[in-house]
């Protein structure tokens, strides 16, 4: 039970420091205008040289021809309407016979409050025609961790064996895609889906990981661009609130200090103002743990560029493979998200959001799976035997 009086004494505790904080926001942000003011005012070769007599080999972001096309990194939305109705309408004219596919999962991590320990992962995918009179497909994937691998995953070490269930969801979810790459290049071009990738290509957090467990994550990532570009058939990430700062870093290094410590979400609030205003497309070039050793050249074979998508929370990003960008196709890839948005719910986009709906896992599924582990288990002649907290809850709460 939360106490709302303890609540309140403890955020007053820490008021100064949360004065503090909001001042130190305040003086990045008024960093921006003049910083933003000596870059634009650089074109796209003007910042390729100075990039190259620095000598910056992981520069945050490498801009595109593009951005001598845009007005403070905006190139507006080219329309508008005066409508939900209108809206829609162009919605459905762009996806109309291009079909879209997503994958996103879920999971059980292992608990102790059984005698039985277990984990498992859930793979949802939704695959949408946009034709008429062709169904489209949901459909999900259940996997297993059995007791012998949680224990291999913690032997010597003093973790729990989350992170081998979250590295196995990642991997399940990639590998999903790539299935379904392989059964979309049997179809003729124009009906090869746009697949959504649920999050960054770039997988900085993996940088913080053991080498062993680092290395998968990569991996994974990288086969999945290497086969979209051999198989044609494109992906999209997409990511609603990033914390990325390659913008932010791109800018720093090519103007100097004073150096402002924002989130490209944070630089670019001003600058997208109305629905569907994005940013050039940018070569990813992060610097991070990963890339500064020599681990992640996959980086470079990503485009991105940030989309407002609502006036509630910072511009999304959206990240395309190289090859969908040197075909000149990352401006139709953008169309699509934008138009599957206004379909979605809160600015997301309508396949993600399905195949995210497939795949979630609530408490009520969470006690299903677990009184059919039970079922199993006493059918077996195995040990399940939930802790008294764990039936003192079940009392509690029924």
């Amino acid at each position: 039970m939360l106490d709302r009086t303890k609540v309140m004494a403890a955020l007053e505790q820490k008021r100064d420091e949360f004065l503090s904080y909001q001042a130190a926001q305040s003086r990045e942000l008024d960093k921006i205008e003049t910083k933003l003011e000596e870059f634009c005012a650089l074109s796209y070769v003007d910042i390729q040289t100075r990039l190259q007599h620095l000598g910056e080999a992981w520069p945050g972001a490498i801009p595109t021809p593009e951005l001598d096309t845009a007005d403070k990194f905006r190139l507006a939305f080219p329309n508008q309407w005066q409508s939900h109705a209108e809206a829609r309408t162009w919605a459905l004219t762009v996806v109309a016979g291009k079909p879209t596919a997503a994958v996103d999962g879920s999971q059980f991590l292992p608990t102790k409050e059984y005698g039985l320990p277990v984990a498992a992962v859930q793979i949802g995918w939704f695959i949408n025609p946009h034709r008429v009179g062709v169904p489209y497909e949901k459909n999900l994937s259940f996997e297993i961790v059995a007791p012998s691998e949680l224990a291999l995953a913690e032997q010597g070490d003093a973790d729990t064996a989350n992170w081998l269930i979250n590295q196995r969801r990642f991997e399940a979810e990639c590998r999903k895609l790539i299935e379904l790459m392989h059964q979309f290049a049997e179809l003729p071009d124009e009906d090869r889906p746009l697949c959504y990738f649920d999050g960054s290509f770039v997988v900085s957090f993996a940088g913080t990981l053991r080498h062993e467990r680092a290395h998968r994550y990569l991996q994974a990532v990288a086969e999945l661009l290497a086969v979209s570009a051999r198989l044609r058939v494109p992906v999209v990430a997409f990511v609603d609130s990033s914390a990325s700062k390659d913008l932010v870093t791109l800018v720093n290094i090519v103007t100097g200090p004073e150096y402002m410590s924002l989130t490209d979400g944070q630089l670019l609030e001003e600058c997208l103002t109305t629905w569907g205003d994005r940013t050039p497309m940018f070569e990813c070039a992060r610097r991070d743990l990963l890339s500064t050793s020599d681990r992640a050249g996959f980086y470079r074979d990503v485009y991105f560029s940030y989309v407002r998508l609502g006036t509630d929370r910072p511009p999304a990003r959206i990240e395309v493979p190289r090859w969908l960008y040197e075909e000149g196709r990352a401006g139709w890839v953008i169309d699509m998200v934008c138009a599957e948005c206004i379909a979605g719910a809160r600015g997301y986009p309508y396949a993600a959001e399905t195949a995210d709906a497939v795949a979630v896992l609530q408490q009520a599924d969470r006690e299903r799976f677990y009184a059919i582990l039970q079922q199993f288990a006493e059918r077996e002649g195995l040990n399940f035997a939930p802790s008294r907290k764990s039936r003192s809850k079940q009392i509690r709460r029924a």
